[in-house]
């Protein structure tokens, strides 16, 4: 059930115009929280103080977005992801199922004397997703990384080290096994550091061993 009451009181939209947020009843939402017009928000789903969604994005069931997290516009975060500040997601960004992003380098619970850590005996480090990246269900992003723009993490993917551009990434650790367009699709090698994708035509051009658009 989507609680629309509920929804306007934190949606963050400021003219009448704007399609409202809705967010499921059963959903933790803290007031200080930003959600931008046009949002889902799922069963179940936690979205804590200081976080900022923007507009037309879904929330899936089950989600945690952690204190600050940034969230950009027409993003997908799929059921039971764990999102832990500082992450920041810009637009059009896919996160599938149980898809996990760290935030301690060097984990643990207690100090070395035996007392329990708190917020001030660890640094928080955060993950980068840029514009139009996706990552596949079960990945783990392992903080501080950078994942860069319409690249593609696969299902069950452990990334410790930054993404490039439209790179196809896979593995435990995750590797570049390929290059994908902005339609997703694997592109095809054409030589001479040509690649095309198959789903839209598109030319890409490598060179140094990064992408880019022809």
């Amino acid at each position: 059930m989507i609680d629309h009451a509920r929804a306007e009181t934190v949606r963050g939209a400021s003219r009448p115009e704007e399609v409202p947020a809705q967010i499921a009843a059963s959903a933790d939402i803290d007031p200080r929280c930003r959600i931008g017009p046009g949002s889902l928000v799922w069963h179940l789903a936690q979205v804590r103080e200081f976080a900022q969604i923007g507009s037309g994005t879904i929330i899936g069931r089950g989600v945690y977005i952690g204190p600050g997290v940034i969230i950009g516009r027409n993003c997908k975060i799929q059921n039971y992801a764990l999102v832990y500040e500082p992450a920041l997601l810009e637009n059009g960004v896919f996160v599938g199922p149980g898809v996990v992003f760290t935030n301690d380098v060097f984990p643990r619970a207690i100090n070395v004397d035996g007392s329990r850590k708190s917020n001030d005996d660890w640094e928080a480090v955060g993950v980068t997703v840029r514009t139009g990246a996706s990552i596949g269900a079960r990945a783990v992003c392992v903080a501080p990384l950078t994942i860069g723009r319409w690249s593609l993490i696969a299902a069950g993917a452990v990334v410790t080290k930054d993404v490039q551009d439209y790179a196809l990434v896979a593995g435990v650790p995750a590797k570049r096994i390929g290059w994908v367009g902005r339609a997703g699709a694997a592109l095809r090698d054409e030589g001479d550091g040509v690649f095309v994708c198959p789903a839209t035509g598109e030319k890409y051009l490598e060179s140094g061993g990064a992408l880019g658009l022809a």
